[in-house]
């Protein structure tokens, strides 16, 4: 009985580092589960309610720290656009109220790097539209 607490405690530590060192594989897990559920999709975004498309971009901000950064300085978008084209993710990040949109392209590889290009202006017909699906979607539209 007197080695059972060492090794009770050893194998808490490091179970404890191996969890904390998945946080990072485990939204690679997700963002991979729900590609194709994502992929040619324009999702709203919000944190309250929470919206698949703030959990997407919330996996991926984790994953490219570019992303991170960059929602950071501007915030959250409206909407989310994605689709994956040979080895790249491209993003398109929506802003209805500032009528501004921003592409996202991650690097070839695996690598974690993102390129932003934009701002972009939101024509009226993008935003008749974004602004019809954030109705049916229950959202009323703040702009």
């Amino acid at each position: 009985m007197g080695n059972f607490r060492p090794r009770l405690l050893a194998s808490v530590c490091l179970t404890s580092l191996l969890v904390g060192s998945c946080s990072h594989d485990g939204q690679s897990m997700y963002v991979r589960r729900t590609s194709s559920a994502a992929n040619d999709h324009i999702m709203l975004v919000r944190e309250q309610p929470v919206t698949f498309g703030y959990k997407r971009l919330s996996a991926l901000s984790r994953i490219y720290p570019d992303l991170q950064v960059f929602l950071a300085q501007q915030g959250p978008p409206d909407f989310l656009a994605e689709t994956n084209k040979a080895e790249n993710h491209y993003l398109i990040l929506y802003y209805l109220k500032s009528r501004k949109a921003f592409a996202c392209r991650s690097g070839t590889g695996g690598s974690r790097e993102v390129e932003f290009s934009g701002p972009y202006p939101v024509t009226d017909r993008e935003a008749a539209t974004l602004r019809s699906l954030m109705q049916r979607s229950g959202q009323a539209p703040s702009i």
